[in-house]
């Protein structure tokens, strides 16, 4: 039997000077909600049974992502992006991009040292990527005129992803899949080159893992080429031929793969949320689970699942040793967004 470690982030007892015990939480989740459904945003930090520790207003709230060494969380709005501390305060803002920016969507590179920015003012979309430590920005970049599909539930998303100082772009294709677009500054160039759209297969999610840039497709989940586009014959066995729409990573040493087909754009009641440690010959099923937003893998052995207005908790460490998640419902939050974890600076 494969054994599994369990990491040393779990939740401790300490004693004050008082006397009296007081929970000192390990891990701490930020999870951006609506106030009510398209009205206004809000950072919630929560601990990690669900008790709240602050609610901070966040306007035009779009993502919200774990900063590398996970000491502080990134909030991505329409109109900026900053990094905060654990519970919501002290923004500090990333560069001014040099546009007027419409942020709609956001990824990070393996190390959570790149963050990587789309914006979509009036049809125009522009990329910029920032040093995500540092806030710096490294270089923007305007996008070929994109002329959107009509959406079906068969449209790929748009989505990025970033490799190094390289960002991928991927968005559905005006005659059927999608086309994938990359942004890097050549060697010895001070600005960046934008390819021309390549015609790939349908893209429906992308993540970094294990070096690599994976894609979900409609017939697995494959690595991307250098060329952006997906390699058929790195199709990972241990999640089938299947069609998924989310890809997740964390865990942690980020070995843990989550991907969820979604029940909406599949039409059923509900789909298997599935994870994979990276030697396991199948995926694991965790769920079965309806209109997951979001989810995280923190470093706690656990696993934090926005699954409609429910914040739920799931086992990682003994759901893959024995098969039990020991599942638990730890909150309802009102139009649940996006999530990421932190670890609060220990209160002396």
């Amino acid at each position: 039997m494969r054994r599994f470690i369990v990491p040393a982030l779990t939740t401790a007892l300490l004693t004050a000077c008082t006397g009296t015990e007081e929970v000192q939480y390990a891990v701490q989740l930020g999870v951006l909600t609506d106030t009510a459904v398209g009205v206004a945003t809000q950072l919630r930090a929560l601990n990690t049974d669900g008790g709240s520790v602050n609610t901070t207003p966040v306007t035009g709230g779009v993502d919200v992502l774990p900063l590398s060494g996970a000491r502080r969380l990134i909030t991505v709005r329409t109109g900026g992006a900053e990094t905060r501390a654990p519970n919501g305060t002290d923004p500090q803002p990333f560069a001014d991009p040099g546009f007027t920016p419409c942020y709609t969507r956001a990824a990070q590179d393996a190390t959570r040292t790149r963050l990587l920015l789309l914006s979509e003012c009036s049809g125009v979309q522009r990329a910029a990527l920032f040093n995500a430590d540092t806030r710096a920005l490294l270089w923007t970049a305007l996008l070929p005129t994109y002329l959107p599909p009509v959406a079906t539930s068969d449209t790929p998303p748009t989505r990025l992803a970033v490799q190094g100082d390289v960002g991928l772009i991927t968005r559905a294709r005006l005659n059927g899949g999608s086309e994938v677009i990359r942004v890097a500054i050549p060697s010895g160039a001070a600005t960046p080159e934008v390819s021309a759209p390549l015609a790939i297969p349908s893209v429906f999610d992308l993540a970094p893992y294990a070096g690599r840039i994976l894609a979900a497709t409609a017939t697995g989940i494959q690595a991307l080429k250098s060329s952006g586009e997906p390699d058929s014959a790195t199709t990972l066995t241990a999640f089938g031929t299947n069609r998924f729409d989310r890809l997740w990573v964390g865990g942690a040493n980020d070995t843990l793969l989550a991907a969820w087909r979604s029940n909406v754009l599949a039409g059923t009641a509900d789909s298997p949320l599935r994870l994979w440690d990276g030697n396991a010959s199948s995926a694991a099923t965790v769920a079965n689970l309806a209109d997951i937003r979001d989810l995280t893998l923190p470093s706690d052995g656990k696993a934090y699942v926005l699954a409609g207005q429910n914040l739920n908790r799931y086992d990682v460490t003994l759901g893959l040793t024995t098969g039990n998640w020991a599942p638990k419902t730890l909150t309802t939050l009102t139009a649940p967004l996006s999530i990421a974890w932190t670890v609060p600076v220990p209160t002396p």
